[in-house]
């Protein structure tokens, strides 16, 4: 399993990452949804991304704030045709928003609403289907994949560990 999550990060656009960088260091406000386990790699991103000091919501808890023009939303769909991914994408480009989107299809219906995808193209081999099924493979390259942009947007904000450490949930 391990091998195919390697071979399916080893398969990203650097360029796409790069972008994705740049847009999260400009982003006023950062919006993350995903469903189920997916929502919890974007709920562990938006953990780091807060430690930055970003303002980062979770769409669908109840203090999300409303989304506007400019605002980032990143949804994260292994098939990219999860019907209420693709419906807040429209929605929040109508708006003005920009989509990035994390998913296993650039011309999945979410891939087509989003101005950047990065994919994950995961194996189609039945046998490796069954040692991690449902898109088990899927969800951990996306939490490597994210935490991988977490150091290279801390370089890019000029920050550090010591900067992240000032905003982490210290508990007495």
């Amino acid at each position: 399993m391990l091998d195919e999550v390697r071979r399916t990060i080893e398969r990203v656009d650097e360029t796409v990452v790069s972008e994705i960088v740049e847009t999260l260091a400009a982003s006023p406000k950062i919006f993350i949804y995903g469903v189920g386990r997916s929502g919890l790699a974007g709920k562990a991103f938006a953990v780091r991304l807060v430690q930055m000091g970003l303002n980062v919501h979770f769409v669908g808890d109840t203090t999300t704030p409303i989304v506007k023009t400019g605002d980032l939303v990143f949804i994260i769909s292994n098939t990219g045709e999860t019907m209420s991914a693709v419906q807040t994408a429209n929605i929040v480009r109508r708006i003005g928003a920009i989509v990035i989107s994390i998913t296993g299809s650039t011309n999945s219906k979410l891939g087509i609403a989003s101005n950047i995808v990065l994919e994950l193209v995961q194996p189609r081999d039945d046998q490796k289907k069954r040692m991690a099924p449902l898109g088990t493979i899927f969800e951990l390259a996306s939490m490597v994949m994210l935490d991988s942009i977490i150091p290279l947007l801390m370089s890019r904000l000029d920050q550090d560990e010591t900067s992240l450490r000032r905003r982490h949930a210290i508990w007495v």
